[in-house]
């Protein structure tokens, strides 16, 4: 659990039975949700607007990249946790060393990613 005011957390995930885990876990955390978001145009609309602490993104969404969403966040400041059953090392060459949980993902796994990234000490090289 985190201490202090509560942390929006974005999600951007397009598998509904994995979607409202990571709800759970999150809400768990003591976090609000924002989103969640299931598609690209959404995720974007989320990214630009809302307000967000912290975004935890499924790399493939509705067969789209959410590469765009890492992006807006990046740019507003926002640290982001990418989530792949994919091999992270595909990330294009801007993302690489992002915070990367590969699926499935223990929650003990997504509760010291999500602290190391709403602490801002994330440790770059690591994949959980």
């Amino acid at each position: 659990m985190l201490e202090g005011q509560r942390k929006r957390v974005l999600i951007v995930e397009d598998e509904a039975m994995i979607s409202m885990l990571i709800e759970d876990m999150v809400l768990d955390f003591g976090c609000e949700i924002v989103g969640p978001a299931a598609r690209l145009d959404h995720a974007l609309t989320l990214a630009l607007q809302a307000e967000i602490d912290v975004g935890l993104l499924d790399i493939n969404v509705d067969g789209s990249v959410v590469f765009p969403v890492a992006d807006v966040l990046r740019f507003r400041g926002i640290p982001f946790i990418f989530s792949t059953g994919y091999d992270f090392r595909a990330l294009p060459e801007r993302f690489r060393g992002c915070p990367t949980l590969s699926k499935p993902f223990s929650y003990d796994h997504f509760a010291q990613t999500l602290r190391k990234s709403l602490a801002g000490t994330s440790d770059t090289s690591e994949v959980v």
